[in-house]
C-alpha cells in the first residue's frame, strides 16, 4: 500500500538560550493581525511545540510557496518576523530561497 503525503509541512529552530522567554512570550500572546495574515495566507492547524530550546513547527497548508509568498509581502508579517528572526539560531527571511527547510514526512495516518 503506497501512501499518500499530507498537506502538513513541519521544520524546526532553535531559540538563543537568551531569548526564550521573550520568544515564549510573543508566541503565547501573538499580535491577531499575524494571526489573520497566516490565514490568509491558506495556513491551518498551526502548532508550535518546545523542548528547552529546540522548537518544532507544524502546519497544513494547500500551497506552502504561495503562504510563504503571502507572508514575505506582509507588512505585519515583516515586522513580526524582524523580531522574531533575531530570537532564532538562523534565518526565517520569507524573501530568501528557502527561509525554513522543511523535515521530511515519512508518516502520515489520516
Amino acid at each position: 500500500m503506497e501512501m499518500s503525503p499530507s498537506r502538513k509541512f513541519a521544520w524546526t529552530w532553535r531559540v538563543k538560550e537568551d531569548q526564550l522567554e521573550a520568544y515564549v512570550e510573543m508566541h503565547l500572546n501573538p499580535w491577531p493581525e499575524v494571526l489573520e495574515e497566516h490565514t490568509q495566507a491558506g495556513i491551518r492547524n498551526y502548532s508550535i511545540f518546545q523542548q528547552g530550546n529546540q522548537f518544532f513547527y507544524c502546519f497544513e497548508c494547500d500551497n506552502p510557496d504561495a503562504a510563504f509568498k503571502y507572508i514575505a509581502d506582509s507588512e505585519v508579517c515583516q515586522r513580526w518576523n524582524a523580531i522574531t528572526s533575531g530570537m532564532v539560531e538562523g534565518s526565517f527571511d520569507f524573501n530568501e530561497p528557502q527561509p525554513i527547510v522543511p523535515m521530511r514526512e515519512v508518516f502520515y495516518l489520516k
